[in-house]
């Protein structure tokens, strides 16, 4: 089970809850690669409310993948290419839906169901 549930984007506002002991030093908010903001990090009830906010000029026509990633080292150290797990995804599909979108989706779903079934007949054989 993942440490954080999505609460949902409300007024461009992407929040959830973090369910651990200990807080994050940091949580960068992470668009193509690059890390466009910090989220706040507040103590509710035994968990800990992230909330981030999405910049407007990060959304176009088309599906935007946003990440939140936990801070790994000194905040000097912050890159969003440094391979710190992903906390979470959020998904915005603007504007008119591409077709290459939808095509690139289907073909990733597709890979992937490819490999499930490879994997599920070699175990299957031994």
């Amino acid at each position: 089970m993942s440490e954080f549930e999505t609460i949902g984007l409300q007024g461009g506002i992407w929040s959830g809850l973090l369910s651990r002991e200990v807080p994050p030093a940091a949580i960068h908010l992470v668009h193509a690669a690059e890390i466009v903001g910090t989220a706040q990090i507040t103590a509710e009830g035994g968990a800990y409310r992230i909330d981030a906010a999405i910049p407007a000029a990060r959304l176009s026509d088309g599906m935007q993948t946003f990440l939140l990633v936990e801070q790994q080292g000194e905040a000097s150290d912050a890159r969003a290419d440094s391979g710190a797990p992903v906390m979470a995804r959020l998904h915005i599909l603007a504007g008119r839906p591409l077709d290459q979108d939808m095509k690139a989706e289907i073909e990733l779903l597709r890979a992937e169901l490819d490999l499930l079934k490879r994997e599920f007949r070699r175990l299957a054989r031994g």
